[in-house]
């Protein structure tokens, strides 16, 4: 006991360690005898995030929003620049009957089965479903039942998401086999949009990193680089052209990292804006869902779809969303991270600036603010690993952990081993203090509509993910090496059409978001 008392950094003196003793054996006998009754992976704790401040008032939300087919598309030429063709492209290619939806399917189908092998980026390329999910929808266009810009659309979903007759692995070997006959509500609303699931992509092991049980994803503009994690293969596979859009998962950077590392744009909606049901989780108050596409359009395009109230995840919001892309984006209040963004010397600090030069041409005066500060931002790691601990509990218990590729001390492995030294009462803490930085971003955010930061190398990240603050990772072009940079827009809880609509114009004004890997359009 004393030992343990030293890792918790406490003492107690021999007489009431002595009373302790008797105490610690019931609460032994107290877990024993809850781990007789299993728990489903769809079973959340009764305990949720909530991640609304004091004092906030909802933002006025647009109901719906049309969106625009273009009419003058063509067959590209060569052939294979259809790889990089927006969503609003295809559409138009499939709704005025110039492709089918078939024959796309089997581009996709194809660029994965060629550059899969380099890059590594699939785990399960769904040939069967995706077929006779092409089919269904060139019969229903050709009779006129046309659903809608994503119908005939391919795209690829993290294998963190339940597919019924496929594999869901989590990217780790303890799962490898794992089929989980269900459908993810994401996964199920795309495909009542008429879009076409050709892959389920690579997720770093347990939503951690690159690497996966049969190798390491790669970034298809430098192959000797990892794509990031752990949204890794949704990142790569949009990147090089493999799938038009996909799915992502973040908790704390597995949206905004792949989408820099490998060049597209990634949206991280609000905490409960999306539904989380059927994937796999790693930390119940942390994990959100959201799209990785060519551009701040295409990720609105496919968060529309995903969106809203799901009757199997309590924690998701009956909210209704659009975009105004008509809007005077010189009516958006921002600000900027003046001093984080200054204070970075690299390349990537210099094409944010370059992107705030542009952004003050188009008419945007940002305010210079800061992040709050006396908030202790190293210590809230502490409750995803401690939910990730309770979420794989069983992984641990059982030993099927060491049986995962990567052991080092800062593995998936190895953090939830340790997740069993952590104190409940260190956790009930933590959450406290997350209460405190809720409120105090709440004080810097309710003046702005839209917040510019550094995507890395600041507080913002691990602030906004604990927060649930919505976010969009936004190309700035490349650096020296030829790797992409990026910037994020930061927006108000549930106010994912600001970001979006300063992105979009940012994006219109600057071609960042059309600079694709060089070797994937042979």
């Amino acid at each position: 006991m004393k030992k343990s008392e030293k890792l918790i950094g406490l003492h107690f003196e021999t007489k009431y360690r002595d009373t302790l003793y008797p105490y610690l054996k019931r609460n032994r006998s107290g877990f024993d005898s809850l781990r007789k009754y299993p728990l489903g992976n769809d079973v959340f704790p009764a305990i949720r995030f909530d991640p609304t401040p004091f004092g906030f008032t909802m933002p006025e939300q647009q109901n719906g929003t049309e969106w625009s087919i273009p009419d003058n598309v063509e067959i590209p030429e060569p052939y294979n620049l259809l790889a990089f063709y927006t969503i609003p492209q295809l559409a138009s290619l499939i709704k005025n009957q110039k492709i089918t939806a078939t024959e796309l399917t089997k581009f996709f189908l194809d660029r994965l089965k060629k550059y899969q092998p380099a890059l590594q980026c699939s785990i399960t390329i769904t040939d069967s479903l995706a077929l006779a999910q092409a089919k269904r929808a060139d019969e229903e266009i050709k009779n006129g039942k046309y659903r809608g810009i994503l119908h005939g659309i391919p795209y690829g979903t993290k294998d963190l998401m339940a597919v019924p007759g496929y594999p869901t692995t989590w990217g780790a070997a303890p799962y490898k086999d794992q089929i989980i006959n269900e459908t993810a509500t994401v996964v199920k609303k795309l495909e009542d949009a008429g879009a076409i699931l050709v892959t389920k992509l690579v997720s770093g092991a347990l939503a951690r990193g690159d690497v996966w049980f049969d190798g390491k994803t790669k970034n298809p503009w430098d192959t000797t680089q990892g794509a990031g994690g752990s949204s890794a293969g949704s990142g790569s596979a949009t990147s090089a052209g493999l799938v038009p859009f996909a799915l992502g998962t973040e908790t704390l950077g597995s949206i905004t990292s792949p989408s820099t590392r490998n060049g597209v744009t990634g949206l991280r909606p609000t905490y409960g804006r999306v539904s989380r049901h059927g994937i796999m989780s790693l930390s119940w108050s942390m994990d959100k869902v959201g799209p990785l596409g060519r551009n701040a359009e295409d990720c609105a395009i496919v968060f529309d779809a995903i969106q809203g109230k799901d009757k199997n995840d309590l924690t998701t919001v009956d909210l209704p969303f659009g975009v105004d892309w008509n809007k005077d984006i010189k009516s958006l209040r921002v600000a900027y991270l003046k001093e984080d963004i200054e204070k970075d010397t690299t390349e990537s600090g210099d094409n944010l600036r370059n992107a705030l030069k542009s952004l003050k041409e188009m008419g945007i005066e940002p305010t210079a603010v800061e992040m709050p500060e006396d908030v202790p931002y190293r210590g809230f790691d502490i409750i995803l690993r401690a939910e990730a601990g309770a979420f794989f509990d069983e992984l641990v218990r059982s030993g099927g952990v060491d049986v995962m590729v990567e052991q080092d001390q800062r593995s998936r492995a190895n953090s939830l081993r340790q997740s069993r030294f952590i104190p409940a009462v260190e956790y009930i803490q933590a959450n406290r203090q997350r209460q405190v930085l809720i409120q105090k971003v709440q004080d810097l955010m309710k003046d702005y509509d839209v917040l510019i930061s550094p995507t890395f190398g600041n507080d913002q990240l691990l602030a906004t993910n604990l927060t649930g603050h919505p976010v969009i990772a936004v190309p700035t072009g490349l650096d020296d090496e030829n790797h992409p940079t990026s910037m994020t827009f930061v927006g108000n809880l549930y106010d994912e059409a600001s970001i979006l609509l300063l992105a979009k114009a940012f994006q219109d004004a600057t071609s960042f978001d059309e600079l694709h890997p060089p070797g994937y359009i042979d």
